[in-house]
Parts: structure tokens; sequence; C-alpha cells
């Protein structure tokens, strides 16, 4: 870790993995005038001081997506350096969740399967295709970069 590092805190951020009934997942696009504008991601938002990482899940999916999380799993907790922040990424599997998806933040939405189709995809969303490429015994690219060369997970 450098310097310029160590006086980064890192925030973190609970991520909702939604899953749908026919196993695909929900990716979003990061809205207009945010960092990373236009790259895909899986919807989520910062913890508030005291807040569980369930709690706040429930609370970003409210303000982003418009619906009511049912049902959440803690699943995977990784950590990633960008250069404007230092994240600790809480993901969480959405099994269950009442409402229709609205698209609060001007967003796109996509549902996915592996190899994701959707480009360029956010860096903290790699691991959780890793993941899921695991889970699946799935083999080859899991998702196609923004210059439609196909990429293999680790």
């Amino acid at each position: 870790m450098s310097d310029a590092d160590a006086g980064r805190d890192i925030v973190d951020v609970a991520v909702g993995v939604l899953i749908d009934e026919r196993g695909r997942f929900l990716l979003t696009s990061r809205p207009a005038g945010k960092v990373y504008a236009g790259w895909w991601e899986f919807s989520g938002g910062k913890l508030e001081r005291g807040e569980s990482v369930v709690a706040a899940l429930a609370r970003e999916l409210h303000e982003e997506l418009g619906i009511d999380v049912v049902d959440a799993r803690p699943w995977q907790v990784t950590r990633m350096d960008y250069t404007h922040a230092r994240v600790r990424l809480h993901f969480c599997k959405v099994l269950a969740w009442r409402g229709e998806l609205q698209m609060r933040e001007g967003q796109a939405m996509a549902w996915q399967t592996l190899p994701v189709t959707v480009a360029p995809v956010l860096p903290g969303t790699l691991p959780v295709l890793d993941w899921f490429a695991a889970e699946q015994g799935f083999t080859g690219a899991t998702y196609v970069d923004a210059k439609g060369a196909a990429t293999l997970n680790s």
C-alpha cells in the first residue's frame, strides 16, 4: 500500500446481486454524472453509520430500483482500490423482492447470464462473474469487453 493509499479510508458498500427465477442476474448502468458513468454494475450503495449491510442494501435498492427486498443473503466480500475510492464490497444475493423494477436514476438495466454481453463492466463486478462461474461449473469467457474481446475468468 502506498502512502497515498494509507490516507484513504475504506468505504463499505452493500451490493445486491438480484437473481430472477430463470437464474439471470441484473446489471444496471451507472447514471450520467457519476464516476464511471455508463459502466455496468450490480446495484447498491454506501452503508450509513451504524447501518447493517442488509439494511443498507434494502435502502439502496428501494432508492435506485424502487423495490422492497424480501430475501437477501450475504454472499461474498471483496475490496477494490479505484483511483477515486477504496471500497469494501459486501455482495448479497437477492432472491426475492416486491415491486416492479424502476430505474429511478435514469440507468439502463439488463438481465444477464454468463458470459455477460453488456460493456464496459465495472472492475468491482468482475469477481462476481468469477464466483458465478465457479458455482455453475462455467468455463470460458465470463464477459465480453468494450472492444468485443472475450475475457476468461480467473
